[in-house]
């Protein structure tokens, strides 16, 4: 599988898939193109919601690529990559439309900030999440304020700095997940009626649910220079880079 992102629409929902060979892990350039993405159908009149999910039945999202993650070599280049989460969660919260997430399985780092940066998650009971960004020596800096808007400060400073999988059950209970299935076929026929349940709803009245829904977090905008600083810098490290070598040779080993 290539590293791809897609979109069509289909009966007003603009579908956009994502996939990359390893987990559906996320370089910088599909971070960018999931944003362009984003913005782009959320700027439809036709569009009444968009759909975000990843390609294939197992992982939703490993996070950040760690290919990319080790071939940094200096601030700016750091910076750039950990921005574009930030572009891809602020295309969320900004579209204008709501976003509704697919989580088909197991997600980390960035991919839980995608699933709490949607405005309704539909996933499996195998999609257990965790914030495992401390493993790398970072933290879940940049994805953390949509992240903590979900599960609050407390749940989000233990999942940050545990870095243990909660389970799906969990998830819902902390409205993370809107709606949990015992398979991919009963999510997918769930998601299918409330797609078109979305499609059959007054735009108007959408555009403002998704403002009210948002509403005190225009901050977010203000932490984000700050919090990409926090992570770009410490992936630097060497420990970093070690701790990600490590971690990429106990995945060959399995």
């Amino acid at each position: 599988m290539n590293e791809f992102v897609t979109s069509e629409i289909k009966n007003n929902i603009a579908e956009i898939t994502f996939g990359t060979p390893k987990s559906n892990s996320l370089p910088g350039v599909i971070l960018e193109k999931l944003a362009q993405a984003i913005l782009e159908e959320g700027a439809k009149d036709e569009v009444k919601a968009i759909l975000l999910k990843s390609e294939g039945e197992k992982a939703f999202c490993a996070g950040a690529s760690f290919d990319e993650l080790l071939a940094i070599e200096e601030l700016e280049a750091s910076t750039k990559f950990f921005g574009g989460f930030a572009k891809v969660l602020n295309a969320m919260r900004n579209c204008g439309k709501i976003v509704v997430v697919r989580v088909q399985g197991k997600t980390t780092g960035g991919g839980v900030g995608i699933a709490c940066g949607a405005d309704y998650c539909f996933a499996t009971e195998d999609s257990a999440l965790a914030l495992t960004e401390i493993n790398l020596g970072i933290g879940p800096f940049v994805i953390g304020p949509y992240v903590e808007r979900k599960i609050g400060k407390s749940q989000f400073s233990a999942m940050a700095i545990d870095a243990d999988f909660r389970s799906a059950e969990w998830a819902e209970q902390h409205n993370v997940y809107h709606s949990v299935s015992s398979s991919i076929q009963e999510m997918d026929e769930k998601l299918e009626k409330f797609l078109q349940t979305l499609a059959s709803r007054s735009n108007e009245a959408l555009a403002l649910i998704k403002k009210v829904s948002w509403e005190g977090t225009d901050h977010f905008n203000e932490l984000m220079p700050a919090r990409i600083h926090m992570s770009a810098s410490l992936i630097l490290e060497d420990s970093a880079k070690k701790n990600i070598e490590a971690i990429k040779e106990r995945l060959r080993a399995k």
